[in-house]
């Protein structure tokens, strides 16, 4: 198993004894009773969560007591399996509570959250590092060879033994001491900067009194814009709410230069402003924490602890991955910035191109280079149709699978949808949630988990959601979104794929429980058939009048697709080589101050960091404080080269058909981490990959010049 983490990995138990520990009133106390044990959000209160996580600690030492307690020898049943059966309790609750306190959060949730993120902690220590536990495990893993065990069982042993090496199992007393007493403190360091980063983003919104200072968004963004003053008692006024990224959309249309100016600077200096939702100190402290964290373990760096157990393995590999890219990226991002400054000329400005003008000249010279208008295409993309004709669609023709909507399965916010999956000929998969809209109380960005883990050895299905920061039209509105959005259900949806096709026995190796750089790859991989000629115009047909999508309109999308590569991509890059370089840093360097080492780390990456900012700057960068991708910014990038390679074995192949769709479930979707990584996508592709097809994908050489047209 991966991880012995009780909101990921921690495997279904036996609920004989809840009631003693739980009321028998709370919602977790048993299993649901609704179709794929789905959570009963419809009874659960935001009160329940806290005695049912508790209790399911509770009955989780009980289960790892017993385990160790055994008089007989170790063997893969009384161990191993009872290890992949434990905290059935911990884990109902825990999946309940980590997807509704990340998308839709409150006072209540995030205070049990501060609460629980220690005890957490302590619990996983307390599995990880327990000797006679670590003993039995030991004792199997030394016999391996003669066990006669199935190549997933043989895996399962193996991660066990040294995914419990790698959390400090062979650590002496006092060391193990002082490993508990960091993950205690970085436990809560991580839930602090969560919740003063919600807190940040929420205040840093920009506040606009005068309607004509949003000249450049629509009726409905300006209403939008309203109804969310409204929300907050501004009532006159028009708010614009900050996503988690540097760049805001509003920018590629806001004709306001000191707006536009003013919301980028809303959004990066959000968590920096020396009040109480400043994060700079907490992110430094979790830097030098995890460095003396990676020394004890002997680690150098909290980079190399991380990258251990990746497919890259370790940061100089990761690192000279990424260098392979800086180059052309770099060379791309000169010829664009120098593309915007001329346009700006053209139109009589004297102003220097800055980051807030990126996105509002580059998709002017977008227009004009391919006659492309974001405004032109949004009436084609209707967030419904996309996702039943477009995402499931797609699913349907690769995968033979089909989807309906179930609206007798309780949601925990309105907005929620959600469907049930089955195969081609009936049988059943699992059940899907669909949480688009932005709020206030959900965190940025889009993600994918799971409510329930697919596990044969428990009998349970998957059940999986996807969330979304999409824009939410006024009353009366259509629902349109931006081709970006349409990229974005794609890709969460390939997630998705991921966590439905689970077809494991353990649940530790079950679906999406691999590593950080290969997890993106289904995701980014799925991607691609948002444009697939049978796939595109099934789904993007104008709203008013029904018409299909015009090829013209379809051949702009498609020239236009490297358009801006250097920005898109170089942003992300310079994200993850300044995660790299924040998690780089020896135990002895101690306490950095963020600005300073964010400005060193940004010059040292080679591209234009001043013109392009990086996707995020350290003080919002959730991902790697507060989301498990610390030292693992870098698997985006890394991903995509799986991608593109994966990709062009398609192309190669006869593209979007059902042979081949079946041919990368059964090799790639289904597999979860039942095989090593390596191997796995050697067998699929048939060699290591590469770096020419990713860079192709951008319209990129190696040398830096354009792919030709």
């Amino acid at each position: 198993m991966r991880s012995l983490a009780v909101a990921t990995v921690v495997a279904l138990m036996s609920s004989s004894a809840v009631a003693q520990t739980l009321s028998p009133t709370n919602p977790f106390a048993q299993p649901s009773n609704l179709p794929y044990q789905a959570p009963p959000f419809d009874k659960i209160k935001d009160s329940d969560y806290l005695p049912a996580l508790e209790a399911g600690m509770a009955e989780q030492r009980r289960e790892i007591a017993a385990i160790v307690n055994v008089r007989s020898m170790p063997t893969f049943e009384n161990t191993i399996a009872a290890l992949e059966k434990s905290g059935r309790l911990l884990e109902r609750a825990a999946l309940a509570f980590s997807g509704v306190n990340g998308a839709n959060t409150n006072d209540v949730l995030q205070k049990t959250q501060e609460v629980l993120a220690p005890k957490f902690a302590a619990h996983q220590d307390a599995i990880n590092l327990d000797p006679r536990l670590f003993w039995r495990v030991k004792t199997l893993y030394d016999q391996r060879d003669t066990l006669k065990l199935d190549a997933e069982q043989r895996q399962v042993l193996t991660l066990t033994y040294e995914n419990m090496v790698h959390a400090g199992a062979q650590l002496n007393d006092a060391d193990k001491k002082a490993l508990s007493a960091l993950n205690a403190q970085l436990s809560t360091l991580e839930t602090a900067f969560q919740q003063k980063l919600l807190a940040a983003a929420k205040a840093g919104a920009l506040v606009v009194d005068d309607k004509a200072k949003l000249a450049g968004l629509s009726d409905a963004e300006i209403a939008a814009a309203a109804d969310a003053a409204k929300e907050r008692g501004l009532a006159g006024k028009y708010v614009l709410t900050l996503q988690n990224t540097t760049q805001q959309p509003a920018l590629a249309t806001l004709t306001d230069r000191a707006t536009r100016e003013a919301l980028f600077n809303a959004s990066w200096t959000r968590a920096t402003k020396g009040d109480a939702n400043d994060t700079r100190a907490t992110i430094s402290q979790i830097a030098a924490l995890r460095a003396q964290k990676a020394k004890l373990l002997g680690f150098p760096t909290w980079g190399d602890y991380v990258l251990s157990d990746q497919m890259a393995k370790s940061p100089k590999t990761a690192l000279a991955f990424m260098r392979q890219l800086g180059a052309p990226v770099a060379a791309e991002q000169k010829r664009e910035a120098g593309e915007l400054q001329a346009q700006i000329k053209a139109e009589g400005g004297s102003f220097a191109l800055k980051p807030w003008d990126w996105d509002l000249y580059s998709e002017k010279l977008r227009k004009a280079k391919y006659d492309l208008n974001q405004d032109e295409l949004k009436p084609y993309f209707e967030i419904n149709k996309v996702l039943t004709d477009g995402v499931f669609y797609a699913a349907n023709q690769l995968y033979g699978i089909t989807f309906k909507r179930r609206t007798d399965i309780p949601v925990y916010q309105p907005d929620v949808m959600v469907y049930e999956v089955f195969e081609g000929d009936g049988r059943t998969i699992g059940l899907m949630y669909f949480d688009y809209w932005k709020r206030d109380n959900k965190n940025g960005g889009a993600w994918m988990s799971n409510f329930v883990n697919q596990a044969k050895l428990l009998g349970t299905k998957p059940v999986i959601y996807n969330v979304g920061n999409f824009t939410k039209p006024a009353a009366g509105q259509p629902a349109l979104i931006t081709f970006d959005d349409v990229t974005t259900m794609f890709h969460e949806f390939g997630h998705a794929l991921h966590g439905l096709f689970a077809n494991q026995t353990y649940p530790s190796v079950s679906g999406t429980n691999t590593a950080r750089d290969f997890v993106e790859f289904p995701s980014q991989f799925n991607e691609h058939w948002a444009l697939d000629p049978k796939v595109l115009p099934h789904y993007a047909v104008n709203y008013r009048t029904g018409a299909v999508i015009p090829a013209e309109l379809v051949g702009k999308i498609k020239r236009a697709a490297t358009f801006n590569t250097g920005y898109s991509f170089g942003e992300a890059l310079a994200a993850a080589e300044m995660d790299m370089s924040w998690h780089s840093l020896p135990a002895s360097a101690g306490q950095q101050d963020a600005d300073t080492f964010e400005a060193k780390a940004l010059a040292e990456t080679g591209l234009d960091t001043a013109d392009v900012p990086p996707r995020y700057r350290s003080s919002y960068f959730l991902h790697i404080w507060g989301n498990g991708y610390s030292a693992g910014y870098y698997a985006y990038q890394w991903t995509k080269m799986l991608d593109a390679n994966a990709y062009d074995w398609f192309e190669r192949n006869g593209g979007m058909t059902r042979a081949n769709g079946q041919r990368f479930r059964d090799m790639i979707l289904s597999k979860g981490h039942t095989e090593d990584y390596a191997p796995m996508f050697r067998a699929f592709y048939g060699k290591d990959p590469e770096v020419a097809p990713l860079l192709h994908n951008l319209g990129l050489n190696a040398d830096g010049s354009r792919v030709a047209p």
